[in-house]
């Protein structure tokens, strides 16, 4: 009776203990988040807050898988500042098969705690060119390859990691494949998939702490609806559409007063454009000349140019269009697929739709009614005086008073109308009378 009491204590015993490892394993999470294409303002926006919510929910670490052929160094450095700062472990991995991590990825990768990359992948090519695009003088170039040296060498440093490859990369745009990278410690691990990174993880150091990966949880932490549209807004393309929407609108609210439809559009695109501007690095000689393509394409809706204003107005938003991006990555550019349609567009809507809109708002009003008749010159049917008489007026008799007798006959020139009566006076002008009288 003692034996199987005691077993029954043990086996409690044991299954409580495994009760307890299995809870404390569904306790534990691992956050999961994505990052393919280029690396813009919004991916640096999701990155931290992923960061801080793995943080919140104690995640054992957080995974941030990675395929990116590069971006801008503003964001790039954002999302560096954000891994070297989280007190959450941070995995880079680059994954699928046939990704890479390219410029600012390599900046990224050498910032996270653990390093992995899939088979068949790459990193390097992380030279200054790439992530800053546009046109840089020989000094301003030999900077920004300096920083970016000083920079890469002391985030491999920060991670322990191979500082002389991290400066061939920006240096000499050095690329290596996943064994070359784990061979000379620019990785740490090499996993065919997710899983097996989570099982490699396991007991991992990192900082003193022992990562306990096998049997948690894992969460994936997606981008929001907000930084979807964001990262939608932030694309040259898109940009451009934004502008031509914002010009379009508030151009065709003011040469149609009231329609207000356009207007709204056109203020809530400049709105985006606006945001999206303040968070890129845009040229503003690019601005400049788009401006001036505006005052162009209104100016001819005043000046007789035949066209001409309109042609250099075309021309100007054209090269302002063009430079816009120029100081971006070449992933940043506009395509001239988009550029030359949207040239000819708006040269069109502003050479017909436009220049009749101004020309009716601002230009000089018809006179019609009597009023159109003030100025001509008429002949007096009866003799016009003080006392009154009698005109003919595109075939209708009025009456007539003046100040100075008018003859029978003669010509006068209508100076007012009052009800249904008018006041003349004569034509002094003996040739006025002449050229009157021979018409």
């Amino acid at each position: 009776m003692k034996g199987l009491i005691l077993f029954i204590g043990a086996s409690l015993m044991i299954i409580s203990a495994e009760l307890s490892e299995q809870q404390e394993s569904s306790e534990r999470e691992i956050s999961v988040i994505t990052v393919n294409g280029s690396i813009g303002p919004t991916t640096a926006s999701y990155v931290s807050r992923a960061i801080n919510q793995a943080e919140l929910q104690g995640s054992v670490c957080l995974i941030f898988e990675l395929d990116t052929p590069g971006g801008l160094l503003d964001s790039t450095t954002d999302i560096v500042q954000a891994m070297l700062a989280s007190d959450v472990p941070v995995v880079v991995y680059v994954t699928p098969s046939g990704g890479g991590a390219i410029s600012a990825g390599v900046f990224i990768t050498l910032a996270s705690h653990i390093a992995a990359m899939s088979p068949a992948t790459n990193i390097g090519a992380a030279t200054p060119v790439q992530m800053g695009g546009g046109e840089m003088g020989e000094d301003q170039r030999e900077k920004l390859l300096n920083y970016s040296v000083s920079y890469i060498e002391s985030i491999a440093a920060r991670r322990d990691r191979n500082v002389e490859w991290a400066e061939a990369a920006v240096r000499d745009a050095a690329s290596i494949t996943e064994e070359r990278a784990l061979d000379i410690n620019v990785v740490d691990i090499i996993a065919g998939d997710r899983q097996d990174l989570i099982s490699q993880l396991h007991g991992w150091q990192v900082d003193g702490l022992t990562l306990e990966t096998d049997g948690a949880a894992v969460n994936e932490i997606g981008k929001t609806h907000a930084e979807q549209f964001l990262g939608y807004l932030f694309n040259p393309q898109v940009m451009m559409i934004l502008m031509i929407m914002a010009i379009y609108g508030i151009i065709g609210e003011i040469s149609n007063p009231g329609a207000i439809v356009p207007g709204v559009i056109g203020v809530v695109a400049l709105i985006l454009l606006l945001y999206t501007v303040a968070a890129m690095p845009v040229n503003i000689a690019g601005f400049v000349l788009v401006a001036l393509a505006l005052i162009l394409f209104v100016s001819e809706a005043f000046t007789p140019t035949f066209g001409l204003l309109t042609v250099a107005g075309a021309v100007t938003f054209f090269l302002g269009s063009l430079m816009l991006f120029e100081d971006l990555t070449p992933l940043y550019q506009v395509s001239l697929w988009y550029l030359l349609p949207a040239t000819i567009l708006t040269a069109l809507f502003f050479g017909f739709i436009v220049s009749s809109g101004l020309k009716a708002q601002f230009g000089k009003v018809a006179k019609t009614g009597k009023e159109s008749l003030i100025g001509k010159k008429v002949e007096a049917l009866k003799r016009v005086g003080p006392e009154g008489g009698k005109v003919f007026v595109q075939g209708e008799i009025w009456n007539a008073f003046s100040e100075e007798t008018v003859e029978k006959g003669e010509r006068c020139e209508i100076i007012d109308i009052k009800g249904l009566t008018m006041k003349v006076r004569p034509v002094k002008n003996q040739e006025d009378q002449e050229g009157n009288h021979g018409r």
